[in-house]
């Protein structure tokens, strides 16, 4: 009868233990990484102090002599005891929070029984106390894990309670009394208690692991969606990055719709209310502007979206904002038809998103950036190379002012356009082999003036690869490098082949020279960094293959052929189209 009756108020059990789960500072006690304010722990004493005492008064009131029960009484004559769950409480606290938890706890709930009466007032005070102090000890032991087993509560339920048992033997004015008190709710009380903590503990762990799962689904979920964002949103904030990543959202999300702006204007609607939520209109709501002013998330219900559609479906709207650094440049926004609808997971679940799209939209900033870099780095290259030639012409038209003036003149014209070409070339990134080729036959016009007949050009062009495009500036350095470095040495009979050939899908470019070659160290060196030499900086033939790999790719590279010597070769290889 005593178990039965023990067993029917574990009800209260299962109630008191899912209200617990709904306060957010229970929650945190039992997050072993976060630290529990002193405030909260005083709470928490006074809270599972307060379960005890409920396990106090749904107790049974017990007399010994009379071998009576009787319920709910508020106080105890000398002769009577309590079958009750007030350990259950107590133990929970030391089991989840601690020594300090579980003893505080334990001492409302004790002194609460004390101050009850009865025979056993003394030994059930004490003992309430000692529950504590077993639960907290144990769970010292229990740092591993995040939560107590439900084993371990049912163990620990029982163990409190056979300690209490025990102190009533050895407290209690009647040993007689406490004697046959203890034989009879002894082991119901014992097996009743432990498996009412076993309880209270597990239906914490399934709640408090169920919200985890679902966060869990939900990380997920925020993972996904920002995998299939990523190669949207990195190409900044725009009309087809937002278009692209609304419709993402709208499959992922249970929303009604989905829109993005930037500052000023819609980029994007996907969902109800399409039909007159236009992109690129100006941004209406007041809301809005406040979160882009202020870049703080709002929730707004039917009014403040301020739709003059009266039959616009959407009547809620968490407005969430998109940042780049400090400042706010858009922002996202998903639409319900009721308020109801918002729940606190999909809160988070927004402002999560909100997060992973900002950091998106940052590293398209980053990426512009290095861009912009790049850009900036190729034309310092491109205005590194042309000096070379400047210098080599300048001297050679010097030379002939005196002993021909007119071919002086008529080289400084030439002098004129190869520069106006070399200028034009410097302001965009690219050039066809057409306009590079024909940049080299005005260089070579100016370089054949001081050769004289000391150099002969031979050209192998397939025309069709002509439309091949190229880093501007690329062939006429390394035409000039050939004569520089190949031929200078050459009294007679010096040739430069010029080749620009199809091949499947690439077109290949060579520069070749018999001229005095070079030694294979020196070969290894030039093209990766710069060189020092008697006649010049060796700059230039650097920076051209820095330029290929940087702008047509690391197949692009030059590749060099030399033997002292027996000449040089100079290749590289672009695609036919990019």
């Amino acid at each position: 009868m005593l178990v039965a009756a023990m067993i029917e108020r574990l009800g209260i059990i299962v109630t008191v233990a899912f209200v617990l789960t709904r306060i957010p500072f229970f929650r945190r006690l039992i997050d072993q990484e976060m630290k529990v304010k002193t405030s909260h722990s005083i709470s928490l004493m006074i809270l599972f102090g307060c379960f005890g005492i409920i396990g106090t008064y749904t107790g049974l009131i017990v007399n010994p002599i009379e071998a009576t029960l009787t319920k709910w009484q508020w106080y105890l004559n000398e002769d009577e005891a309590l079958a009750n769950s007030r350990v259950i409480g107590i133990v929970a606290a030391g089991l989840l929070g601690g020594m300090r938890i579980g003893i505080g706890a334990g001492i409302i709930a004790g002194t609460h029984r004390f101050l009850l009466g009865g025979f056993t007032a003394v030994s059930c005070g004490i003992s309430t106390i000692l529950a504590g102090v077993i639960a907290g000890w144990i769970s010292r032991y229990n740092k591993k894990s995040k939560l107590v087993s439900t084993s371990t509560g049912f163990a620990v339920g029982m163990l409190a309670e056979t300690v209490q048992m025990l102190v009533i033997l050895l407290v209690a004015k009647s040993y007689d009394q406490a004697h046959a008190l203890v034989m009879e709710i002894g082991l119901p009380m014992i097996l009743a208690n432990g498996l009412g903590t076993g309880i209270f503990i597990l239906i914490i762990r399934t709640v408090i692991q169920e919200e985890e799962r679902m966060g869990a689904a939900q990380s997920q979920k925020a993972l996904r969606i920002a995998d299939r964002t990523v190669k949207y949103m990195r190409k900044g904030l725009s009309s087809e990055s937002a278009q692209s990543t609304c419709e993402i959202l709208m499959r992922e999300v249970r929303v009604k719709g989905v829109s993005i702006t930037d500052r000023t204007h819609i980029l994007a609607h996907v969902g109800m209310a399409s039909d007159h939520h236009f992109a690129h209109s100006l941004i209406q709501t007041e809301a809005t502007k406040r979160v882009i002013e202020t870049g703080a998330l709002l929730v707004v219900g039917k009014e403040s979206i301020q739709c003059d559609q009266a039959e616009c479906p959407l009547g809620a709207a968490i407005i969430a904002p998109l940042k780049q650094g400090e400042k706010t440049v858009g922002t996202l926004k998903f639409y319900f038809q009721t308020e109801k609808e918002i729940s606190s997971i999909l809160l988070e679940l927004v402002k999560g998103l909100s997060d992973i799209l900002s950091h998106q939209l940052e590293l398209a900033e980053i990426d512009h950036q290095k861009s912009l870099v790049k850009q900036a780095e190729i034309r310092a290259l491109q205005a590194q190379i042309s000096p070379h030639f400047l210098f080599n012409a300048m001297n050679t038209i010097v030379s002939l002012i005196r002993i021909n003036p007119d071919k002086a003149r008529k080289l400084l014209i030439s002098l004129s356009n190869f520069i106006r070409q070399n200028l034009t070339g410097t302001t965009k990134a690219y050039s066809s082999l057409r306009e590079e080729l024909s940049h080299v036959e005005a260089y070579l016009t100016i370089e054949e003036a001081r050769f004289h007949d000391r150099l002969t050009v031979q050209y192998e062009i397939d025309h069709e690869a002509l439309s091949a495009q190229v880093p501007s500036i690329t062939l006429q350095p390394l035409i000039e490098n050939a004569i520089k470095h190949g031929l200078k040495t050459k009294e007679e009979d010096g040739f430069l082949t010029i080749s620009i050939k199809e091949e499947s899908s690439y077109v290949r470019v060579s520069i070749e020279d018999n001229g005095e070659g070079m030694e294979q160290e020196v070969v290894n060196q030039l093209a990766n960094r710069p060189v020092q030499s008697i006649t010049g900086t060796g700059i230039g033939l650097y920076n051209i293959n820095e330029r290929l790999k940087k702008m047509m790719g690391e197949e692009s590279a030059i590749l060099i052929q030399s033997e002292k010597g027996k000449g040089t070769i100079v290749t590289f290889t672009v695609p036919c189209e990019i």
